[in-house]
Protein backbone atom coordinates (compact mmCIF):
# COMPACT_ATOMS: atom_id res chain seq x y z
CA UNK A 1 0.00 0.00 0.00
CA UNK A 2 1.03 3.64 -0.86
CA UNK A 3 2.27 4.86 2.74
CA UNK A 4 0.22 8.51 3.55
CA UNK A 5 2.05 10.90 5.67
CA UNK A 6 -0.26 10.95 8.64
CA UNK A 7 -0.10 7.25 8.75
CA UNK A 8 3.17 7.62 9.44
CA UNK A 9 2.93 10.04 12.09
CA UNK A 10 0.30 8.37 14.10
CA UNK A 11 3.28 5.19 13.57
CA UNK A 12 5.95 7.30 15.09
CA UNK A 13 3.65 8.52 17.33
CA UNK A 14 2.23 5.35 18.83
CA UNK A 15 6.20 4.11 19.07
CA UNK A 16 7.25 7.16 20.71
CA UNK A 17 4.53 6.49 23.13
CA UNK A 18 5.35 2.85 23.72
CA UNK A 19 9.60 3.11 23.77
CA UNK A 20 9.76 6.83 25.45
CA UNK A 21 6.79 7.11 27.71
CA UNK A 22 6.27 3.60 28.48
CA UNK A 23 2.59 3.04 27.74
CA UNK A 24 0.62 0.37 26.39
CA UNK A 25 0.49 -0.45 22.98
CA UNK A 26 -2.67 -1.51 22.31
CA UNK A 27 -4.14 1.62 24.58
CA UNK A 28 -2.29 3.67 22.94
CA UNK A 29 -3.34 2.61 19.74
CA UNK A 30 -7.22 2.86 20.79
CA UNK A 31 -6.69 6.23 21.68
CA UNK A 32 -5.10 6.86 18.71
CA UNK A 33 -7.85 5.21 16.31
CA UNK A 34 -10.58 7.34 18.79
CA UNK A 35 -8.44 10.70 17.60
CA UNK A 36 -9.07 9.81 13.39
CA UNK A 37 -12.57 8.00 13.25
CA UNK A 38 -11.99 8.86 9.65
CA UNK A 39 -9.38 6.18 8.78
CA UNK A 40 -10.49 3.46 7.24
CA UNK A 41 -10.17 -0.18 8.21
CA UNK A 42 -6.82 -0.31 5.66
CA UNK A 43 -5.62 2.18 7.73
CA UNK A 44 -5.95 1.26 11.15
CA UNK A 45 -4.82 -2.31 10.40
CA UNK A 46 -1.62 -0.97 8.71
CA UNK A 47 -0.98 1.63 11.42
CA UNK A 48 -1.85 -1.45 14.33
CA UNK A 49 0.24 -3.91 12.28
CA UNK A 50 3.52 -1.95 11.68
CA UNK A 51 3.64 -0.36 15.00
CA UNK A 52 3.21 -3.89 16.74
CA UNK A 53 6.16 -5.30 14.36
CA UNK A 54 8.48 -2.94 14.69
CA UNK A 55 7.61 -3.26 18.62
CA UNK A 56 7.91 -6.69 18.55
CA UNK A 57 11.55 -6.98 16.03
CA UNK A 58 12.48 -3.69 18.01
CA UNK A 59 16.36 -5.09 19.02
CA UNK A 60 16.51 -6.67 16.13
CA UNK A 61 15.96 -3.58 13.91
CA UNK A 62 18.30 -1.75 16.24
CA UNK A 63 21.18 -4.51 15.88
CA UNK A 64 20.49 -4.17 11.72
CA UNK A 65 20.45 -0.24 11.59
CA UNK A 66 23.38 0.04 14.57
CA UNK A 67 21.22 2.75 15.90
CA UNK A 68 19.12 1.99 19.69
CA UNK A 69 16.45 4.31 18.12
CA UNK A 70 15.97 2.75 15.24
CA UNK A 71 12.32 3.47 15.46
CA UNK A 72 12.85 7.32 15.34
CA UNK A 73 15.10 7.05 11.77
CA UNK A 74 12.44 4.78 10.47
CA UNK A 75 9.67 6.80 11.14
CA UNK A 76 11.80 9.96 9.36
CA UNK A 77 12.38 7.75 6.57
CA UNK A 78 8.64 7.18 5.90
CA UNK A 79 7.45 11.11 6.70
CA UNK A 80 10.38 11.91 4.39
CA UNK A 81 10.19 9.60 1.78
CA UNK A 82 6.48 8.05 1.64
CA UNK A 83 8.12 5.09 0.70
CA UNK A 84 5.99 1.72 0.18
CA UNK A 85 6.39 -0.66 2.71
CA UNK A 86 5.69 -4.04 2.56
CA UNK A 87 2.60 -5.20 3.39
CA UNK A 88 3.21 -7.18 6.62
CA UNK A 89 -0.03 -9.35 6.35
CA UNK A 90 1.97 -10.92 3.75
CA UNK A 91 4.49 -12.49 6.87
CA UNK A 92 2.30 -14.74 8.34
CA UNK A 93 5.29 -16.75 9.70
CA UNK A 94 7.38 -13.52 10.40
CA UNK A 95 11.24 -14.02 11.22
CA UNK A 96 14.56 -12.13 11.25
CA UNK A 97 15.46 -13.80 7.71
CA UNK A 98 12.52 -12.38 6.15
CA UNK A 99 13.06 -9.16 8.02
CA UNK A 100 16.30 -8.97 6.37
CA UNK A 101 15.05 -9.74 3.16
CA UNK A 102 13.36 -6.48 3.50
CA UNK A 103 15.93 -4.43 4.89
CA UNK A 104 17.95 -1.66 2.59
CA UNK A 105 21.24 -2.66 1.29
CA UNK A 106 22.71 -0.56 3.71
CA UNK A 107 20.51 -2.37 6.60
CA UNK A 108 22.33 -5.31 5.31
CA UNK A 109 25.55 -4.60 5.28
CA UNK A 110 25.12 -3.49 8.97
CA UNK A 111 23.86 -6.85 9.51
CA UNK A 112 27.02 -8.72 8.51
CA UNK A 113 29.52 -5.92 9.79
CA UNK A 114 27.74 -6.51 13.49
CA UNK A 115 27.43 -10.01 13.74
CA UNK A 116 28.76 -10.91 17.06
CA UNK A 117 31.68 -13.80 16.89
CA UNK A 118 30.92 -16.81 18.29
CA UNK A 119 33.27 -19.79 18.80
CA UNK A 120 32.65 -23.37 19.81
CA UNK A 121 35.32 -25.60 21.06
CA UNK A 122 37.37 -26.88 17.96
CA UNK A 123 35.69 -24.66 15.40
CA UNK A 124 36.98 -21.53 13.85
CA UNK A 125 35.38 -17.99 13.96
CA UNK A 126 31.84 -17.58 13.06
CA UNK A 127 29.60 -14.52 12.83
CA UNK A 128 25.98 -15.26 14.16
CA UNK A 129 23.48 -13.30 15.58
CA UNK A 130 22.51 -14.44 19.33
CA UNK A 131 19.27 -15.69 20.38
CA UNK A 132 18.50 -12.71 22.35
CA UNK A 133 19.37 -10.45 19.02
CA UNK A 134 17.65 -13.05 16.52
CA UNK A 135 14.37 -13.18 18.67
CA UNK A 136 14.30 -9.18 19.54
CA UNK A 137 14.47 -9.57 23.37
CA UNK A 138 16.41 -8.13 26.26
CA UNK A 139 18.95 -10.16 27.81
CA UNK A 140 18.04 -10.80 30.69
CA UNK A 141 14.72 -12.47 29.52
CA UNK A 142 16.85 -14.55 27.23
CA UNK A 143 18.72 -15.40 30.13
CA UNK A 144 15.68 -16.02 32.73
CA UNK A 145 13.83 -18.24 29.58
CA UNK A 146 16.67 -19.97 29.35
CA UNK A 147 17.55 -21.49 32.92
CA UNK A 148 13.60 -21.57 33.38
CA UNK A 149 12.95 -23.86 30.44
CA UNK A 150 15.86 -25.29 29.32
CA UNK A 151 16.01 -26.78 26.13
CA UNK A 152 12.25 -25.93 25.00
CA UNK A 153 12.85 -21.96 25.49
CA UNK A 154 14.07 -21.68 21.51
CA UNK A 155 10.98 -23.24 20.48
CA UNK A 156 8.67 -21.39 22.79
CA UNK A 157 10.33 -17.59 22.03
CA UNK A 158 10.06 -18.26 18.40
CA UNK A 159 6.78 -19.37 18.93
CA UNK A 160 5.80 -16.16 21.24
CA UNK A 161 7.13 -13.68 17.99
CA UNK A 162 4.67 -14.74 15.91
CA UNK A 163 1.19 -12.88 15.23
CA UNK A 164 -1.22 -14.05 17.78
CA UNK A 165 -4.26 -15.99 15.88
CA UNK A 166 -7.95 -14.66 17.17
CA UNK A 167 -10.32 -16.94 18.63
CA UNK A 168 -13.73 -16.50 19.70
CA UNK A 169 -15.93 -17.96 22.40
CA UNK A 170 -19.85 -18.57 21.70
CA UNK A 171 -21.58 -17.38 24.64
CA UNK A 172 -24.05 -20.61 25.03
CA UNK A 173 -27.01 -18.83 27.53
CA UNK A 174 -27.79 -17.45 23.81
CA UNK A 175 -26.16 -19.61 21.05
CA UNK A 176 -24.59 -22.71 20.19
CA UNK A 177 -20.91 -22.55 18.46
CA UNK A 178 -22.22 -23.91 14.94
CA UNK A 179 -25.18 -21.39 15.00
CA UNK A 180 -22.69 -18.99 15.64
CA UNK A 181 -20.42 -19.90 13.14
CA UNK A 182 -23.47 -19.79 10.70
CA UNK A 183 -24.17 -16.24 11.58
CA UNK A 184 -20.91 -15.01 11.36
CA UNK A 185 -20.66 -16.92 7.89
CA UNK A 186 -23.98 -14.85 7.45
CA UNK A 187 -21.95 -11.46 7.69
CA UNK A 188 -18.83 -13.11 5.56
CA UNK A 189 -16.44 -14.34 8.49
CA UNK A 190 -15.06 -17.31 8.06
CA UNK A 191 -14.42 -19.47 11.18
CA UNK A 192 -12.89 -23.20 11.94
CA UNK A 193 -14.00 -25.45 14.68
CA UNK A 194 -11.41 -25.48 17.38
CA UNK A 195 -10.65 -29.46 18.45
CA UNK A 196 -10.45 -29.61 22.52
CA UNK A 197 -12.72 -26.30 23.12
CA UNK A 198 -16.35 -26.87 22.75
CA UNK A 199 -17.33 -23.06 22.65
CA UNK A 200 -14.46 -21.90 20.35
CA UNK A 201 -14.18 -20.55 16.87
CA UNK A 202 -10.92 -19.81 14.95
CA UNK A 203 -11.17 -16.80 12.80
CA UNK A 204 -9.77 -17.35 9.61
CA UNK A 205 -8.39 -13.58 8.65
CA UNK A 206 -7.76 -11.16 11.03
CA UNK A 207 -10.41 -8.38 11.13
CA UNK A 208 -12.63 -6.07 13.20
CA UNK A 209 -15.90 -7.73 15.18
CA UNK A 210 -16.96 -4.99 17.92
CA UNK A 211 -19.15 -3.22 14.99
CA UNK A 212 -21.32 -6.57 14.66
CA UNK A 213 -24.67 -6.81 16.57
CA UNK A 214 -23.75 -10.36 17.49
CA UNK A 215 -20.98 -8.82 19.59
CA UNK A 216 -22.98 -5.76 21.09
CA UNK A 217 -25.60 -8.25 22.06
CA UNK A 218 -23.08 -10.50 23.84
CA UNK A 219 -23.45 -13.34 21.38
CA UNK A 220 -19.97 -14.06 21.84
CA UNK A 221 -16.73 -13.07 23.37
CA UNK A 222 -13.20 -12.73 21.92
CA UNK A 223 -11.32 -14.52 24.22
CA UNK A 224 -7.75 -17.02 23.12
CA UNK A 225 -8.19 -20.72 23.16
CA UNK A 226 -5.66 -21.47 26.14
CA UNK A 227 -7.73 -18.89 28.09
CA UNK A 228 -10.77 -20.97 27.42
CA UNK A 229 -9.26 -23.99 29.18
CA UNK A 230 -9.29 -22.52 32.68
CA UNK A 231 -13.44 -22.16 33.42
CA UNK A 232 -13.91 -26.00 32.39
CA UNK A 233 -10.86 -26.74 34.66
CA UNK A 234 -12.27 -25.58 37.80
CA UNK A 235 -15.06 -28.41 37.28
CA UNK A 236 -17.47 -25.99 38.67
CA UNK A 237 -21.50 -26.94 39.16
CA UNK A 238 -24.74 -25.32 38.82
CA UNK A 239 -25.57 -24.20 41.85
CA UNK A 240 -22.41 -23.50 43.44
CA UNK A 241 -21.08 -20.86 45.19
CA UNK A 242 -18.00 -19.79 43.28
CA UNK A 243 -15.45 -17.00 43.63
CA UNK A 244 -13.64 -15.68 40.74
CA UNK A 245 -10.59 -13.67 43.09
CA UNK A 246 -8.90 -11.67 40.22
CA UNK A 247 -11.55 -11.28 38.03
CA UNK A 248 -10.45 -8.07 36.03
CA UNK A 249 -12.80 -7.42 33.83
CA UNK A 250 -14.34 -11.00 33.70
CA UNK A 251 -13.68 -13.02 30.31
CA UNK A 252 -13.25 -16.39 32.50
CA UNK A 253 -16.19 -15.11 34.94
CA UNK A 254 -18.45 -14.75 31.77
CA UNK A 255 -17.30 -18.29 30.79
CA UNK A 256 -17.94 -19.85 34.51
CA UNK A 257 -21.74 -18.08 34.93
CA UNK A 258 -22.13 -19.84 30.80
CA UNK A 259 -20.71 -23.31 32.00
CA UNK A 260 -22.96 -23.38 35.12
CA UNK A 261 -26.15 -22.21 33.17
CA UNK A 262 -26.75 -19.20 35.04
CA UNK A 263 -27.83 -20.93 38.12
CA UNK A 264 -25.78 -20.56 40.95
CA UNK A 265 -23.84 -17.54 42.98
CA UNK A 266 -20.83 -16.55 41.42
CA UNK A 267 -18.39 -13.64 43.19
CA UNK A 268 -16.30 -12.08 40.62
CA UNK A 269 -13.56 -10.10 42.67
CA UNK A 270 -11.06 -7.58 41.72
CA UNK A 271 -9.02 -4.71 43.24
CA UNK A 272 -9.83 -2.62 40.06
CA UNK A 273 -13.38 -0.72 40.43
CA UNK A 274 -13.16 0.24 37.09
CA UNK A 275 -12.65 -3.25 35.58
CA UNK A 276 -15.68 -4.72 37.82
CA UNK A 277 -17.65 -1.88 36.47
CA UNK A 278 -16.61 -2.73 32.90
CA UNK A 279 -17.70 -6.95 33.85
CA UNK A 280 -21.27 -6.11 34.95
CA UNK A 281 -21.70 -4.13 31.45
CA UNK A 282 -20.16 -7.49 29.67
CA UNK A 283 -22.37 -9.61 32.27
CA UNK A 284 -25.60 -7.38 31.35
CA UNK A 285 -24.97 -7.82 27.58
CA UNK A 286 -24.37 -11.89 28.51
CA UNK A 287 -27.44 -12.02 30.14
CA UNK A 288 -25.88 -13.16 32.92
CA UNK A 289 -28.10 -12.42 35.97
CA UNK A 290 -26.20 -14.98 38.67
CA UNK A 291 -22.96 -12.91 39.06
CA UNK A 292 -22.28 -10.10 41.49
CA UNK A 293 -18.76 -8.03 42.05
CA UNK A 294 -17.06 -7.43 45.15
CA UNK A 295 -13.82 -5.80 46.24
CA UNK A 296 -11.68 -8.31 48.26
CA UNK A 297 -11.86 -6.66 51.53
CA UNK A 298 -16.10 -7.04 50.99
CA UNK A 299 -15.46 -10.73 50.61
CA UNK A 300 -13.16 -11.30 53.37
CA UNK A 301 -15.48 -9.18 55.52
CA UNK A 302 -18.29 -11.48 54.70
CA UNK A 303 -16.72 -14.44 56.42
CA UNK A 304 -18.34 -16.56 52.95
CA UNK A 305 -16.93 -19.81 52.26
CA UNK A 306 -16.96 -21.05 48.40
CA UNK A 307 -17.31 -24.53 46.73
CA UNK A 308 -14.92 -23.46 43.90
CA UNK A 309 -12.28 -20.20 44.07
CA UNK A 310 -10.54 -19.18 40.73
CA UNK A 311 -7.65 -17.26 41.37
CA UNK A 312 -6.32 -16.43 38.33
CA UNK A 313 -3.27 -14.39 39.32
CA UNK A 314 -1.27 -11.02 38.39
CA UNK A 315 1.67 -12.53 36.42
CA UNK A 316 4.11 -11.73 33.72
CA UNK A 317 2.27 -12.50 30.81
CA UNK A 318 5.36 -13.88 29.24
CA UNK A 319 2.44 -16.80 28.05
CA UNK A 320 1.31 -13.73 25.69
CA UNK A 321 4.09 -11.77 24.16
CA UNK A 322 2.48 -13.06 20.45
CA UNK A 323 -0.37 -10.51 21.49
CA UNK A 324 1.48 -7.99 23.39
CA UNK A 325 5.00 -7.70 22.35
CA UNK A 326 5.57 -4.47 24.21
CA UNK A 327 5.27 -6.59 27.60
CA UNK A 328 9.29 -7.23 26.73
CA UNK A 329 10.27 -3.98 27.15
CA UNK A 330 8.36 -2.77 29.95
CA UNK A 331 9.20 -5.62 32.52
CA UNK A 332 11.97 -6.61 34.43
CA UNK A 333 13.31 -8.79 37.07
CA UNK A 334 12.56 -7.15 40.06
CA UNK A 335 8.98 -6.13 38.72
CA UNK A 336 8.94 -10.04 38.25
CA UNK A 337 10.14 -10.90 42.21
CA UNK A 338 7.58 -8.12 43.21
CA UNK A 339 4.84 -10.43 41.22
CA UNK A 340 5.67 -13.79 42.75
CA UNK A 341 4.92 -12.50 46.53
CA UNK A 342 1.90 -11.01 45.47
CA UNK A 343 0.86 -14.61 43.72
CA UNK A 344 2.03 -15.96 46.83
CA UNK A 345 -0.17 -13.37 48.94
CA UNK A 346 -3.15 -14.22 46.94
CA UNK A 347 -3.11 -17.95 47.83
CA UNK A 348 -2.39 -16.94 51.51
CA UNK A 349 -5.61 -14.56 50.96
CA UNK A 350 -8.11 -16.34 49.17
CA UNK A 351 -7.07 -20.30 50.09
CA UNK A 352 -9.36 -20.29 53.68
CA UNK A 353 -12.03 -19.25 51.74
CA UNK A 354 -12.86 -22.33 50.53
CA UNK A 355 -14.73 -24.56 52.06
CA UNK A 356 -14.09 -28.23 53.33
CA UNK A 357 -14.60 -30.48 49.55
CA UNK A 358 -13.75 -27.45 47.14
CA UNK A 359 -11.52 -27.06 44.84
CA UNK A 360 -8.89 -23.93 43.94
CA UNK A 361 -8.10 -23.18 40.52
CA UNK A 362 -4.51 -21.01 40.13
CA UNK A 363 -3.68 -19.82 37.13
CA UNK A 364 -1.45 -17.93 35.06
CA UNK A 365 -0.69 -16.63 31.55
CA UNK A 366 2.63 -17.46 31.91
CA UNK A 367 5.70 -19.66 30.84
CA UNK A 368 7.44 -19.50 33.63
CA UNK A 369 8.02 -22.52 36.16
CA UNK A 370 9.04 -19.41 38.66
CA UNK A 371 5.39 -18.51 38.47
CA UNK A 372 3.78 -21.64 38.38
CA UNK A 373 4.54 -24.91 39.38
CA UNK A 374 7.02 -23.76 41.77
CA UNK A 375 4.45 -21.55 43.45
CA UNK A 376 2.19 -24.65 43.83
CA UNK A 377 4.61 -26.79 45.66
CA UNK A 378 5.77 -23.65 47.66
CA UNK A 379 1.50 -23.61 49.14
CA UNK A 380 1.18 -27.11 49.26
CA UNK A 381 4.63 -27.12 51.13
CA UNK A 382 2.49 -24.59 53.92
CA UNK A 383 -0.85 -25.79 53.40
CA UNK A 384 -1.22 -29.54 54.30
CA UNK A 385 -4.72 -29.38 54.08
CA UNK A 386 -4.39 -29.37 50.03
CA UNK A 387 -3.78 -31.75 47.71
CA UNK A 388 -2.78 -31.08 44.30
CA UNK A 389 -5.45 -32.95 41.66
CA UNK A 390 -3.86 -32.00 38.70
CA UNK A 391 -2.23 -29.36 36.65
CA UNK A 392 -1.98 -28.17 33.21
CA UNK A 393 0.35 -26.41 30.82
CA UNK A 394 -0.60 -25.35 27.89
CA UNK A 395 2.90 -24.61 25.48
CA UNK A 396 2.55 -21.95 22.66
CA UNK A 397 4.59 -24.49 20.41
CA UNK A 398 2.55 -27.38 20.84
CA UNK A 399 -0.94 -25.44 20.89
CA UNK A 400 -0.61 -22.75 18.88
CA UNK A 401 -2.20 -21.36 21.75
CA UNK A 402 -1.34 -18.35 24.55
CA UNK A 403 1.07 -19.95 27.11
CA UNK A 404 -1.19 -20.80 30.26
CA UNK A 405 -0.62 -22.94 33.09
CA UNK A 406 -3.50 -24.09 36.10
CA UNK A 407 -3.42 -25.98 38.80
CA UNK A 408 -6.11 -27.62 40.52
CA UNK A 409 -6.46 -28.15 44.69
CA UNK A 410 -8.68 -29.59 46.76
CA UNK A 411 -9.07 -28.95 50.28
CA UNK A 412 -9.39 -31.97 52.61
Amino acid sequence: MKLHRNLALAVVSALRSVFEENKVAAKTLEESFAKNPQWGKRDRAFVAQTTYEIVRWRRFLSFAAQSENTWMLFGAQLIRNGVELPDWSEFSDLNPTQIRANLTKNEAIAIEKAAIPTKNEGDSEIGEISRAIRESIPDWLDELGARELGENWDAEIAALNQEAPVFLRANTLKISRNELRNRLRDEGIETQIVTGLPDALHLEARRSLLHLSLCKDGFFEIQDGASQFVAPFLQAESGQKILDACAGAGGKSLHIAALIGNRGHLVSCDVDAKKLGELRRRASRNSISCLETKSPQMVELSGQKFERILIDAPCSGFGTLRRQPDLKWRLSLDFLWNLQQKQRQLLEFYAPMLQSGGKLVYATCSILPDENERQIAWFLGRNSGFELESQKIISPVKTGFDGFFMARMGRR
